[in-house]
């Protein structure tokens, strides 16, 4: 790899920690798209082999019990998100 400088750690805002946030979520979101192109290949794939329609994702309709378990996953989901953006955050197992 041969020698590796170190440098400073480059920022852009006066709190370095908004820079490193700002580099969670951009890694986040390069995360989320390699997921959405995956399931756009699955997709395709699933319809050139004939084992799911073409447009039958986007035409699905949830029976009201696997809606309420959707909105239910969501919640808990959402919950556990901003319990660390509001700073109540808990330990999770023994203390």
């Amino acid at each position: 790899m041969g020698d590796a400088k170190s440098r400073p750690e480059q920022t852009f805002f006066a709190d370095p920690a908004i820079d490193r946030v700002l580099g969670v979520v951009m890694a986040l979101a390069g995360e989320v798209y390699v997921l959405r192109d995956r399931v756009r290949c699955m997709e395709a794939l699933l319809v050139r082999q004939g084992a799911l329609a073409e447009g039958s994702l986007d035409a699905f309709a949830p029976t009201a019990e696997q809606a309420e378990a959707s909105a239910a996953d969501r919640d808990a989901f959402v919950a556990h998100l901003m319990d660390n953006l509001l700073g109540t955050q808990s330990a999770r197992g023994p203390l």
